[in-house]
Order: C-alpha cells, then structure tokens, then sequence
C-alpha cells in the first residue's frame, strides 16, 4: 500500500465522484466509513455494468482497507480496475483517493475489491457477454 503516491494508477478508470458533506460525518467529525463504502459501492457498480453490458447486483467484498480519513469538503473520487471477470460474475478492485479541500494534496485513502453478479431481467444470474 502507498497511500502517499500522488495519482492513481493509469489503467484504473474515473467511475464517481463526489464531495464529503457534514452530514456524512461520524462522532468524532470524520466522514463515517459506512458512507464511503457506499459511495465505494456505487463506483463498482456502474464499472461493472459497463463490463458486464447490463445489470449486476454485489455479493460480496473481498477486501477493504481503508489507510487515511475524508473530511468534509474533500473530493472523493473512485477508481476501478476489473480484476477478474468469470462466467457470471466480476470482481472490481476499487481505490478512492481524495483531493483535500483545505490544501488540494491528492492521497489514497481507502481500497477494497468488491464482487458483482450479472443479472437478467428477472433477476436471475445471467453469463456476462463479451
């Protein structure tokens, strides 16, 4: 883990961004580490469904690091790279790095591989198309 590097790594894509609202804060004045796994969560969503043409559904995530806090006022930004993608299912590794909002310095903050399942229309497990 190098949470210092100052860029994520060039084949991981964009996939979301947002700032960090007081309202997503903990007790201690933190953003709460249940909404950035969320926001995390929303990321390798939409990554998913474009490398899996159509819906998917998380079921699982295999790891979760998270290295630095967010503040409030942050830009949060998601990074996904598809690390494993089978007959039903794909596997994103997603890093979120911020840019903070009091010196605009750019830190890895949190990283975690998360598991989606392609899904047809009913629900049900579809193959992912290539």
């Amino acid at each position: 883990m190098n949470a210092q590097a100052k860029t994520p790594p060039a084949h991981y894509e964009l996939s979301f961004r947002t700032i960090a609202m007081p309202a997503d804060t903990n007790y201690n004045g933190d953003i709460f580490g249940g909404w950035l796994l969320a926001q995390m969560d929303i990321a390798g969503g939409n990554y998913a469904f474009q490398q899996a043409k159509g819906r998917v559904a998380t079921v699982g995530i295999e790891a979760m690091s998270f290295h630095l806090p967010v503040y409030v006022g942050d830009e949060v930004s998601c990074y996904c790279n598809a690390c494993r993608i089978g007959t039903t299912s794909i596997t994103v590794h997603i890093e979120t790095w911020v840019r903070r909002h009091k010196d605009s310095q750019v830190v890895k903050v949190t990283e975690g591989s998360f598991i989606f399942v392609a899904l047809d229309a009913n629900g049900k497990k579809r193959k992912i198309s290539e």
